[in-house]
């Protein structure tokens, strides 16, 4: 299998490469092409809107956090379809650090070979965009750049920049979007408002889709993924499904970051999943051997999970008892005595965790970590604005770039509650642990 795959990126964020994905994504669809998709780096909004709006599947793919090989693995398990679009992350070679190429969109692209289309924003630019283009071909080591596409760009000028760009750059120019503000998706302090918050969002997206099948050549797109090299992948081990577990993971409007690798492998070791609700469920279902508490807006529901006495309670009670639980950044503050939001007001949480949460008036911590205790090396990253009076000590965070290093996660009978969202595939030794916890509860 060839697997056929472009990368969607840009040359820094805020250049519209959501918006031109989404439109690509809902166009493949209209035409009945069977169409899945990636996001370059620790993004889960993105890949929400490609799943719950958009309505394919999508996952995560990171070369911080996986290995080569694993990257190009983890994409071969998750390939299904005709083509896989891949959207990047910030400006094109922006990785660790903003210097660094690893973990940037180019990396991605030379790990997996994928063929390169560049969104260049159009706006108050002429024959500038065509030098602009020229310096990110220079870069190029690997030649992976194959087309572009004019962001924000009338039709009339598109037809007079495109060939210019074509004939000076020896560069397919796939297209062009025109600038309509009423299809650009509003912004919040984790990155994208979430689907559900967007009423008319079908909307706008059957408008980008229109927009996008009129001003880009939906059929050439389609060719150049299938110009894509062959790539090898590591052979796949068989998977043991010796950990047999009922795992109750928290999915509801308060918490739904979660990776798609994360629960498959949760899932390839043995667990059976089982979705709860804290806003709205009472109790864990029976026979429960282990909690996922993963991130999401808590903060938004403060009151709703608060009110809900009866599962705090519940919850509480059986981590007492030895009940294991994987809680990050939301799940973990919904642990705490308390959260506090920023007009002061406080709303009391499980309380199984002696902390206290409060909003910090700031981003806290953001970015990669390489976290390791006596036992375990495992990736991840954090992003969050809240913050306790006691995040944990049994981890050592280091950020890849520089020398900084502090103590998080709580490690409690089996349990790993703290801020840093954990990608499960970098470490499996960190799952098979958990879940061997809950088999033994």
């Amino acid at each position: 299998m060839n697997y056929p795959r472009i990368l969607i990126a840009a040359p820094k964020s805020g250049s519209g490469k959501t918006t031109v994905t989404l439109g690509i994504l809902a166009a493949l669809k209209n035409k009945n092409i069977n169409v899945c998709s990636f996001k370059c780096g620790p993004d889960y909004i993105d890949p929400m809107f490609h799943r719950n709006v958009v309505g394919i599947p999508s996952g995560n793919l990171d070369t911080f956090f996986t290995s080569d090989d694993l990257t190009r693995k983890i994409f071969a398990d998750e390939y299904a379809g005709d083509i896989a679009v891949i959207e990047g992350v910030m400006g094109l070679y922006d990785g660790l650090g903003g210097v660094e190429e690893q973990g940037s969109s180019y990396d991605l692209a030379r790990v997996l070979k994928a063929p390169i289309v560049l969104v260049v924003d159009g706006r108050g630019a002429g024959r500038s965009v065509i030098a602009q283009i020229r310096g990110f071909l220079d870069y190029d080591s690997e030649k992976l750049i194959k087309g572009v596409i004019l962001n924000k760009t009338s039709k009339s000028f598109a037809a007079v920049l495109m060939p210019l760009i074509e004939k000076e750059l020896g560069i397919r120019c796939y297209g062009y979007v025109e600038n309509k503000k009423d299809i650009e998706l509003s912004s919040r302090h984790l990155g994208l408002i979430l689907p559900k918050e967007i009423d008319d969002l079908k909307e706008k997206l059957d408008m980008t889709a229109g927009i996008i099948e009129e001003g880009v050549d939906i059929k050439g797109l389609l060719e150049l993924s299938k110009k894509a090299e062959t790539i090898s992948f590591p052979k796949r081990k068989a998977d043991t499904k010796a950990l047999r577990a009922r795992i109750a993971v928290a999915c509801d409007e308060a918490f739904c970051f979660y990776y798609r690798e994360n629960l498959e492998l949760l899932k390839s070791l043995g667990a059976d999943i089982v979705f709860i609700s804290p806003i709205r469920d009472k109790a864990l279902p029976e026979n429960t051997d282990g909690i996922i508490l993963g991130g999401g807006y808590p903060e938004n529901y403060l009151k709703e999970l608060s009110d809900n006495r009866d599962m705090l309670n519940d919850i509480k009670e059986k981590l007492a008892l030895g009940l294991p639980v994987l809680a990050e950044c939301g799940g973990f503050m919904y642990l705490t005595k308390k959260i506090t939001d920023p007009d002061g007001n406080s709303y009391e949480m499980a309380g199984f965790i002696d902390a206290d949460t409060s909003w910090a008036g700031k981003l806290v911590r953001f970015g990669y970590v390489d976290l390791s205790d006596d036992e375990l090396h495992i990736k991840g990253h954090e992003f969050h604005y809240y913050d306790t009076d006691n995040n944990g000590e049994a981890f050592v965070a280091k950020k890849p770039t520089g020398n900084r290093k502090y103590m998080c996660i709580h490690h409690i009978n089996g349990s790993y509650i703290g801020f840093p969202h954990l990608y499960y595939p970098s470490c499996p030794e960190f799952v098979e642990k958990f879940l061997t916890m809950a088999v033994k509860h």
